[in-house]
């Protein structure tokens, strides 16, 4: 009966966000469902294990608010003063218009990398986004494909240093930073540059060969590039805020490798304490980086004030959401099933890091979350994988490779915000999404994953 009530709340819960429901009500409804037919007290499952539980809405979001709205605000500084848009002419530029698809890959993925929160990507890029498909006579769905590649994979979780929730989950997690395990963050990224844009570029191909050009919605206006370039700051003064926030993370991981050891000084005590602090230090980087824009982009004079509070109000929904869905997952882990499903895979004898990635992957896909799947299993599984002997950098990189995997399932809150904002249908573009954010991450994450264990960090 636990187990069907399982099952029945995880298809209630992705029916729900699929009609459209608030996916705050529907996982709260989800969780009724759980606790009702798994005989767990009611109140105790939506005050506690939902709400403030190792594992809940709101001990997630007080732990992660600070990266949530620090990266929320930079982005919309940025967005508004249209240094956002300026950095993809400046790849469209530098690429021509022909190379769309590497184009829009390329300007999300620099976004992402440096912060910039990837609803905010998804609105000022689509534009020009759509500028560039008109122009080559490309489909919606290769342009929505670029846009998932390279704000929703690689920079999400693999390349070293990304200020993102996932790098900071694993590292408050694992007591690690966000460089842990470098080599492998890089083997991943290449692979999913590499095997994405290989798929993307076949489908263009096969897209001019059908016959299949460019198909704006009825209502869309698609604007003209003289539109978009109107206003636009300087290249430089449009990257150096991004410049910024990844010196300012990056530098104390290199000054940590060149000090030595026994080092004192307020330098080596302000560079331990960069690398010790995932979640403060990032964030101080982007509020860094918000000042420098704010002191940089005359288009922002007289609503500076107004702009940081609309990156706030920004910030809301998806801290909010993410824990919703966390908070959910906190009452399933109270389950008899998920025990059960916690001891089959941990005590299966498969290689702990395969382990890993079975676990990790059923929690993401169960939550339609990376960083809920994420979060819920360093709160209750970590553990076990590092009393085995699993090397905690080596855990970290893995555990969000393997989070942004199967997240991408139809019900993922991102893929739905994707479908909306740029009027798809899933029939018609979410075979792209599903090869570009589950298949090639899973590939490469099992390449990474076989590449760890024959180093031996598994033991």
């Amino acid at each position: 009966m636990g187990n069907l009530g399982l099952l029945l709340a995880l298809g209630l819960l992705i029916g729900l966000v699929l009609r459209g429901t608030n996916v705050i009500l529907a996982s709260l409804i989800a969780a009724v469902v759980v606790a009702l037919s798994n005989g767990l007290p009611i109140a105790e499952s939506l005050l506690t294990h939902y709400a403030t539980g190792p594992a809940g809405a709101f001990t997630f979001a007080g732990q992660f608010f600070l990266i949530f709205i620090a990266g929320a605000v930079f982005g919309k500084v940025m967005a508004e003063a249209r240094a956002t848009t300026r950095i993809a002419v400046l790849f469209r530029d530098l690429l021509g218009r022909e190379r769309v698809l590497w184009v829009v890959m390329l300007a999300c993925a620099l976004l992402t990398y440096g912060g910039v929160v990837v609803f905010v990507v998804i609105f000022t890029i689509y534009p020009l986004a759509l500028d560039l498909a008109r122009d080559a006579n490309l489909p919606k769905r290769l342009i929505a494909g670029a846009i998932a590649l390279g704000a929703g994979t690689f920079t999400m979780t693999a390349l070293p240093g990304a200020p993102s929730i996932h790098n900071v989950i694993a590292a408050r997690g694992l007591g690690t930073d966000l460089f842990a395990a470098p080599g492998l963050g890089l083997l991943a990224a290449g692979l999913m540059i590499a095997l994405g844009m290989a798929w993307l570029e076949r489908g263009r191909r096969r897209a001019l060969a059908a016959g299949e050009g460019f198909d704006p919605a009825p209502h869309e206006r698609v604007p003209e590039g003289e539109d978009l370039e109107q206003d636009l700051p300087h290249w430089l003064t449009a990257i150096l805020p991004l410049v910024l926030v990844l010196a300012i993370i990056i530098v104390p991981r290199l000054l940590a490798a060149l000090l030595p050891d026994e080092a004192e000084g307020s330098v080596a005590r302000l560079v331990a304490f960069a690398v010790a602090e995932p979640v403060f230090w990032p964030s101080l980087a982007l509020a860094i980086g918000t000042l420098l824009a704010l002191a940089s982009f005359p288009r922002l004079a007289g609503q500076r004030l107004a702009s940081l509070g609309r990156g706030t109000n920004d910030a809301i929904l998806p801290i909010m959401s993410t824990a919703a869905i966390i908070g959910f997952g906190g009452v399933v882990v109270q389950t008899g099933g998920f025990a059960q499903f916690s001891t089959l895979v941990v005590d299966a004898g498969l290689p702990p890091l395969l382990s890993a990635f079975l676990s990790i992957s059923t929690v993401a896909a169960i939550t339609g979350s990376a960083s809920g799947g994420l979060q819920i299993f360093m709160a209750s599984l970590a553990p076990r994988y590092l009393e085995m002997g699993v090397d905690p950098e080596v855990l970290h990189r893995i555990a969000t490779l393997a989070s942004g995997g199967f997240d991408s399932l139809p019900h993922c809150g991102a893929v739905v915000v994707m479908m909306a904002i740029m009027s798809l249908s899933y029939r018609n573009a979410y075979r792209d999404i599903a090869v570009l954010t589950i298949g090639v991450p899973v590939i490469a994450t099992l390449v990474v994953l076989g590449v760890a264990a024959l180093s031996g960090a598994a033991a």
